[in-house]
């Protein structure tokens, strides 16, 4: 094991589509593991097509979720195929990732519990939709429908009359994979001592009501429904985007303390002193009074002027940043979070973690479908996939 593979020696079968499991088999990729991406020769992995943007005819969304893997192809209409697949992961596999629709591996025996009792070592991580009981369990999912069916929806953008918003990225499918990838890890871990796999699963739907702990805490403890408070959120004041003479600027002032200092760089002395703002609670009570004085005194600044001000008075703020300003800003260049792949010139994000100083990044691309079928046959001939 080294620091940037510290999972060298580990082989997972990813039998993934979308973003969840493929992203659990990327960090593990990343991570030193060796993935085998199993795809449908007819198309392959759905987001293949998920774009434009395109590079080199591919979806950047899945050149980002599946770099660092080896790629083959089974055909479920095939016994051969299926066989192999099962010689694969008995011979070979310390994981098996899954995020397909309930149902179709049951259909040739490909169970965590027929092939556990060949391989009792094995680890099967299953990420559903749902979860695996319950009135929903076999519905389909998608992060979307997820955010939608969890509440997350219901407490993101503004509320009101407006249109409902999603969280922009894939968090709840991001999500299940991390979860999926810390399951694994601890029972990888376990099974050095017990010497005996496990069965890991997770959803969408489970990891949407982890996103929620505060906000159902709150419900469970107040009986409040919460509202949707734009860039802001329920429980902390100002805590939130507000609009300059030239953009926006956001501004965290986390606790009392922070508070008085924002109150005094932006000359409002006497809020800190009031006792309808003088605390977190008077100002979630007092809430909209309070952000029209903020907004007021910060309207005449830009986000630059304002954005020295705060830091010059250690108030914690950050300007709202596009794609484009993400990509080229120092700080990104500092950390070193996008990298190229071995013979390829696209930048793509690694995985936001260090191990002792060195973050741990596979080298190769995201593989052409079918890539490594030439290893397949080689092993549904005995021979060594390699």
């Amino acid at each position: 094991m080294s620091q940037d593979s510290p999972l060298a020696g580990i082989t997972v079968v990813e039998l993934g589509h979308s973003v969840a499991a493929p992203y659990a088999g990327l960090i593990l990729a990343e991570l030193g593991a060796r993935v085998v991406k199993v795809e449908n020769p007819a198309g392959g992995d759905y987001a293949r097509g998920w774009g434009p943007p395109f590079w080199n005819d591919v979806a950047t969304s899945f050149l980002c979720l599946n770099r660092g893997k080896e790629g083959i192809t089974v055909d479920f209409t095939r016994a051969d195929d299926v066989n192999a697949l099962r010689a694969l992961i008995v011979g070979q596999a310390d994981v098996v990732i899954q995020n397909l629709r309930p149902g179709i591996l049951e259909k040739f025996d490909l169970t965590p519990q027929s092939l556990r009792a060949e391989k009792p070592e094995l680890i099967w991580c299953d990420i559903g939709a749902f979860g695996p009981r319950g009135p929903l369990s076999q519905k389909p999912g998608y992060d979307p429908l997820a955010q939608a069916a969890t509440g997350i929806m219901s407490v993101t953008g503004e509320g009101g009359d407006r249109p409902p918003v999603r969280v922009g990225v894939s968090l709840i499918d991001m999500g299940s994979g991390m979860w999926t990838v810390i399951g694994l890890l601890a029972s990888l871990l376990g099974r050095q001592a017990t010497r005996q796999g496990a069965h890991i699963s997770t959803s969408l739907y489970e990891t949407g009501l982890a996103w929620m702990t505060v906000p159902l805490a709150g419900y469970e403890a107040s009986g409040e429904v919460r509202r949707p408070h734009g860039s802001g959120i329920a429980e902390i004041v100002p805590y939130q985007a507000f609009q300059t003479s030239d953009g926006w600027l956001m501004i965290a002032a986390g606790n009392d303390n922070l508070f008085r200092k924002l109150c005094r760089a932006l000359g409002l002395d006497g809020l800190a002193a009031d006792p309808d703002f003088a605390t977190n609670p008077a100002r979630v009570r007092n809430r909209e009074r309070l952000l029209r004085q903020i907004a007021a005194a910060v309207a005449r600044l830009t986000v630059e002027g304002l954005g020295q001000v705060l830091d010059e008075a250690g108030v914690p703020n950050s300007p709202l940043l596009t794609v484009d300003q993400v990509a080229r800003h120092p700080q990104t260049e500092a950390v070193g979070m996008l990298a190229p792949a071995e013979g390829d010139d696209l930048r793509l994000g690694g995985i936001p973690l260090t191990v002792d100083g060195v973050r741990p990044r596979s080298r190769s691309r995201a593989p052409k479908l079918g890539e490594h079928n030439a290893r397949w046959l080689a092993q549904t001939k005995d021979q060594p996939l390699a």
